[in-house]
């Protein structure tokens, strides 16, 4: 098996894990923060069927299986607590989950985010001007 085979596979599994980890750590809704781990998870598995692949043996399409096991009840309970909390919450921000802490530990404390001022007027994009105007004929108006 090519060593360039394996090194492709890996470069696109680390990126979709990289995607993953970094939509973890900076998003703060639950939707977002459970497909991101999806990602990392599939990212994971694509990398054990590379090296299964490459070694000739079906130890990492066995594995993967078990990621992608872990990966479907992980979106059962994650489909469970985004519909617990947004029926109490009305919201899916993890913020609110703060009920859930440990007695004694302080939470802690979110950025308080403005609030844009909301204008009523409508603002049409505009293009910019490109080339030269053409020249156009007079018009004329039959009157008649």
């Amino acid at each position: 098996m090519p060593v360039e085979f394996v090194r492709n596979y890996l470069i696109i599994s680390s990126v979709l894990f990289s995607i993953g980890a970094a939509g973890f750590v900076a998003r703060r809704n639950l939707i977002t923060m459970f497909l991101s781990v999806e990602l990392m998870l599939q990212g994971v598995a694509l990398s054990l069927v590379a090296f299964g692949r490459a070694w000739g043996n079906y130890h990492g399409e066995v594995f993967a299986l078990f990621v992608i096991a872990v990966a479907a009840a992980e979106a059962a309970i994650a489909l469970a607590l985004v519909l617990v909390l947004y029926r109490h919450r009305h919201s899916l921000d993890v913020f609110w989950w703060q009920q859930l802490r440990e007695p004694g530990t302080t939470p802690p404390v979110p950025e308080p985010v403005e609030e844009a001022e909301v204008s009523t007027e409508v603002h049409w994009p505009k293009l910019p001007p490109a080339g030269i105007e053409p020249v156009r004929e007079k018009e004329t108006i039959d009157v008649g």
